[in-house]
């Protein structure tokens, strides 16, 4: 495993003081658990809905953006997902307003 984690969240708890037993205790997710998110192996998760509830449960026992890391999830299962925005076209003004 990456000695800070992804996105540096290992290293992140490790400076807070905050143990993966600690966050075990009051998450009741596995220590397993916990090094499987810290590492970015989320196909030892049990999948689904699961992984991003424990996701934020994580981020919220280390106080780290847990957006950041959801987004992050996200990347990593759907690799082949495009990232654009989908912009509409711009559409001509008419109305009352812009009638000369």
């Amino acid at each position: 495993m990456n000695e800070t984690g992804i996105l540096g969240v290992r290293a992140w708890r490790v400076r807070k003081g905050i143990s993966l037993d600690q966050i075990a205790a009051s998450t009741k997710l596995s220590t397993r658990q916990l090094e499987a998110i810290e590492a970015g192996d989320f196909k030892r998760l049990p999948g689904g809905i699961y992984n991003t509830n424990y996701i934020r449960q994580y981020a919220r026992a280390i106080e780290f953006d847990e957006e950041d890391l959801l987004d992050f999830y996200h990347d990593a299962m759907n690799p082949a997902a495009p990232k654009t925005e989908t912009k509409r076209p711009a559409q001509p003004l008419s109305g009352p307003l812009f009638e000369h």
